[in-house]
């Protein structure tokens, strides 16, 4: 059963689910693009990581996270997919934050998409696969995720951590799709505790946020939500499900 509890700042936060098995491990270095070296109990080991950015802050040499085993048969014996911050943890698996986003869409937990359903995942649009396809009592709204776990000064999740041209591609998309008269959103799970807000990286992708900005006055809908892993119950928790998300307009 989920559960709603009163945060001391006021904000409702719901319980999304709980990432049974997971171990603490040690940051050793990052690899390559998806495996990470970790230490668990004194011992190194390999672990996989499902995150394509850069996320410099994180895998620092030292700071304690928190892995899950994989399955038989898989390269690594370990998936990493939180790094410890203040008591709580950033979630900087792009897989489980779409897991447990899907699972606030489907509990109507999320306002904004109150009376959505994911339809299909992995939709082709144009040239680009966009995650899903929801569909609202309005119609059909072609829906990317985006994972936002870079903490900027002030107290801001933002995206990304550098230039991507595949998320040029899809803000692109949906904003020629609802140009012709569509419905298109972008959504940034800022997975990471206490922050205020969303927005663009500019330092990261100064285009990127650019596009961000035209594609906000195109009509394509920006949202943002929170969630954050909580290490010392095992538990991911939505903290806020309509994170403000402020742009800057002298970004063009």
């Amino acid at each position: 059963m989920t559960t709603v509890v009163t945060v001391e700042s006021g904000i409702m936060r719901r319980r999304l689910g709980d990432i049974p098995g997971v171990v603490e491990c040690r940051v050793v270095n990052r690899l390559n693009r998806f495996v990470v070296e970790v230490s668990l109990a004194g011992a190194f080991t390999r672990a996989y990581i499902n995150n394509t950015g850069r996320l410099r802050e994180y895998l620092v040499m030292g700071r304690k996270g928190y892995c899950v085993r994989n399955p038989p048969g898989w390269k690594t014996e370990y998936r990493l997919f939180a790094i410890e911050e203040d008591g709580l943890a950033a979630l900087i698996d792009a897989q489980m934050q779409m897991m447990f986003f899907e699972k606030a869409v489907s509990e109507e937990a999320i306002p904004w998409l109150e009376g959505c359903a994911i339809s299909k995942r992995n939709v082709r649009l144009g040239s680009s696969l966009i995650d899903y396809l929801v569909t609202c009592t309005c119609g059909s709204m072609y829906l990317e995720v985006k994972s936002a776990v870079l903490r900027g000064d002030g107290g801001y999740a933002m995206y990304p951590d550098c230039p991507t041209l595949r998320g040029r591609r899809h803000v692109k998309t949906l904003m020629e799709h609802v140009l012709k008269g569509g419905y298109g959103a972008i959504v940034f799970i800022a997975a990471l505790p206490h922050v205020k807000a969303f927005k663009p990286n500019v330092q990261g992708d100064p285009e990127m946020a650019s596009l961000l900005q035209q594609a906000s006055e195109a009509g394509v809908l920006l949202k943002a939500v929170r969630i954050c892993y909580e290490p010392m119950s095992s538990t991911v928790w939505l903290e806020d499900p309509d994170l403000k998300v402020e742009l800057d307009p002298g970004e063009r």
